[in-house]
């Protein structure tokens, strides 16, 4: 999979985010521009993000425990959902709460208020960083598109976001989107403050970066919540694993099925399969054991798989084969 390129991702995210950040606060203490304070805790928090990512993969290689016989799995979905906090909270709100202080500080000395970067023999500092940043940012970026285009297959970009089992690829790629975005409203910000001496441009860049790390922190909350519930296996691998029970002596059909994401690599199978109406108990459970062996050799992330055997009915219901969801994503 995508666990090692996913980790690859984050590592990179984390080195760049680490070295922007403290570029940022030094740009931020020489001028006091507040973009480059809502930029800095922007940093601050993607690094935090990072390391709680690598957390959340560490904690899900634990093993199964009579407590939580499916074992930890789940864990990465749980420490993408806090990354959705932290970046909604302390990247969008206090960028929003940044930009609300430094208006009424404007405002407050019309316009131009002491020590400003205006007045600032270091004005040429915060787009010199920015300009840096947006590099460094561009080579995380790129080395998470490279990742991703190793597994999305033909599937576009926002596609694998909504369809994706693994959580560390899509948090970097929205991530670091954000980033290069908000470092160019930061820059553009700056810029034209300093070339109109107008200062709002500065809260309006602080409030613009505010807005849009609150709209990525929801998008990713939204998506992450769904793997939380419990998604279904994609609609490739549940036909799969259709086609595997199948094509299996001894089972004439499906009856029902069900799968859920135990994590992103390890999946739950659950189906009842129709066996002949005379077949004796062994023959029943030499059908289900080459089904299960079956299932595995097609579709390798069904670590979990519970047959039931029964003699299907025509007025049974739910349908022969399951249907997909209709929205395939989460």
């Amino acid at each position: 999979m995508s666990a090692e390129g996913g980790t690859k991702a984050v590592v990179a995210a984390l080195f760049a985010n680490l070295g922007i950040a403290v570029t940022k606060f030094v740009a931020f203490f020489l001028t006091g521009v507040s973009s480059m304070l809502a930029e800095a805790i922007h940093s601050v928090a993607d690094s935090g993000n990072q390391v709680l990512l690598l957390l959340g993969g560490k904690k899900a290689q634990k093993d199964a425990t009579p407590q939580h016989p499916f074992g930890y799995g789940r864990e990465r979905y749980v420490y993408s959902f806090i990354v959705s906090i932290v970046l909604f909270s302390v990247g969008g709100l206090f960028a929003l709460y940044e930009a609300y202080h430094k208006y009424h500080e404007i405002h407050a000395a019309h316009g131009h208020p002491a020590d400003s970067i205006l007045d600032s023999r270091w004005w040429w500092v915060p787009p010199l960083v920015l300009g840096i940043a947006i590099v460094l940012e561009g080579f995380s970026f790129r080395t998470a598109i490279l990742e991703t285009n190793k597994i999305k297959g033909g599937a576009s970009f926002p596609q694998f976001i909504r369809r994706a089992k693994q959580p560390e690829l899509p948090v970097i790629l929205l991530e670091d989107f954000a980033a290069l975005v908000g470092l160019a409203f930061a820059f553009v910000a700056i810029v034209l403050s300093l070339v109109t001496e107008n200062l709002y441009y500065d809260v309006v860049g602080t409030a613009l970066i505010g807005l849009l790390l609150v709209a990525v922190a929801v998008v990713l909350g939204l998506e992450t919540k769904s793997l939380l519930l419990g998604e279904s296996a994609s609609v490739p691998a549940q036909r799969r694993i259709a086609e595997a029970l199948e094509a299996t002596p001894g089972v004439e059909r499906i009856i029902h099925m069900k799968t859920m994401h135990l994590g992103p690599e390890e999946l739950l199978v659950a189906a009842k399969i129709g066996v002949p109406t005379g077949a004796s108990s062994d023959q029943v459970a030499d059908a289900i054991d080459r089904a299960e062996q079956a299932v595995r050799a097609a579709e390798p992330t069904a670590q979990v798989i519970y047959l039931e055997p029964d003699i299907y009915r025509s007025d049974y219901v739910p349908a022969e084969r399951p249907e997909p969801p209709a929205a395939a994503g989460h």
